[in-house]
């Protein structure tokens, strides 16, 4: 996912359009919003992150459509290869521990506008699962470790939510079916 790797531009992009989130919890809400219902277009996201309307810059609305359009297909593919929006590895340890508790503030939010609310709720693992981002919503940086625990420490929880969402997203595709039809009602 290329676009994945520049957080700051994106940051910066979002920041000139006055976005209301950080790029990393704009993600999870979409990414949390796009496992509770199929509905969720693009469109949608935007009015979430820019509730002033769409910047006319053309990088800005490129960049979150190319992200938009990378979540969705990651999600809904076979291969397990949805990434976190998250700062480059190069960043401070702080910066991305915050990003990831951001990450998973949005993405709990997303669910719980998209009518998923409730983790006690959610079929099979969802519930658990989302119970635990709600507590990785703390997670800090430990002043006692060293830098490669705290390095190994949020290397596993972003691994862990990485999984995590794509679980609740096949565990909720119930969620995101269309209701059906009331009968003798067509469609076409």
């Amino acid at each position: 996912m290329a676009s994945f790797s520049n957080y700051a531009q994106i940051q910066r992009l979002m920041a000139d359009s006055r976005a209301v989130a950080e790029p990393a919890e704009a993600h999870g809400t979409l990414a949390g919003a796009l496992c509770a219902t199929g509905a969720y277009q693009y469109q949608d996201w935007l009015a979430e992150i820019l509730p002033e309307g769409p910047a006319p810059d053309a990088a800005v609305v490129s960049s979150l459509r190319g992200l938009y359009d990378q979540t969705c297909a990651a999600l809904n593919g076979t291969l397990m290869q949805f990434e976190l929006l998250m700062p480059d590895d190069e960043a401070p340890i702080e910066q991305r521990t915050e990003a990831l508790t951001l990450w998973c503030n949005g993405f709990v939010y997303g669910l719980g506008t998209s009518g998923a609310s409730d983790p006690e709720r959610l079929p099979g693992d969802a519930g658990e699962i989302v119970r635990d981002l709600a507590q990785i919503m703390r997670a800090g940086v430990d002043e006692r470790e060293g830098i490669e625990a705290n390095e190994a420490a949020l290397a596993e929880l972003v691994e862990f939510v990485r999984v995590g969402v794509q679980v609740v997203f096949e565990e909720l595709g119930a969620f995101r079916q269309p209701p059906p039809a009331p009968p003798g009602v067509s469609l076409h």
